[in-house]
């Protein structure tokens, strides 16, 4: 399994792949201290995925194109799916969110499938919120989420540089 550490503004990221073609997981690692990005030379997988993640950092980037690599059921890949279909900026519930997976009754189901995501932002989780509104079950933490959210919509509505996704 090779790995490479992101620096982003809300904490340092592991980005795993294990054959350097698809990644295997983007999580947020609390043991890292904050830093600079060390010179490394990285795969072009990892440059891609870097490149991608320093635009949705500077709110050049809606959408993430990456190839990943899914060990899931398949209600919790449908799940994920559906995640990537919210739009950059906006934010669903549970139970809608369940609907959308074509099971109403599955809000809870569909929160542990939203938990055990293993790309962070690139499927992005954070944009599904209570019922009532209220930031809950964020497994990174709600003060992430609430950046995350608050930087969404802060460049909602602006165009996406294509000549990222080469």
């Amino acid at each position: 399994m090779k790995q490479v550490i992101y620096y982003s503004p809300i904490g340092a990221l592991r980005i795993e792949s294990a054959d350097g073609l698809e990644l295997d997981s983007i999580s947020f690692v609390d043991d890292i201290a904050p830093g600079k990005q060390r010179a490394v030379v990285l795969s072009p997988l990892f440059r891609k995925v870097f490149k991608q993640l320093d635009a949705y950092f500077k709110g050049k980037l809606q959408e993430f194109r990456l190839p990943l690599h899914f060990d899931t059921t398949p209600f919790t890949l449908n799940v994920w799916h559906a995640l990537q279909d919210i739009p950059y900026g906006t934010t669903i519930s549970y139970g809608e969110l369940a609907e959308r997976v074509n099971d109403p009754k599955a809000a809870r189901a569909v929160g542990h499938a939203n938990s055990n995501n293993p790309f962070v932002i690139v499927i992005p989780c954070h944009r599904v919120i209570g019922a009532q509104g209220e930031l809950v079950g964020y497994r990174w933490g709600l003060e992430r989420k609430q950046w995350l959210l608050a930087h969404e919509k802060r460049y909602s509505g602006k165009a996406v540089a294509l000549s990222l996704f080469e």
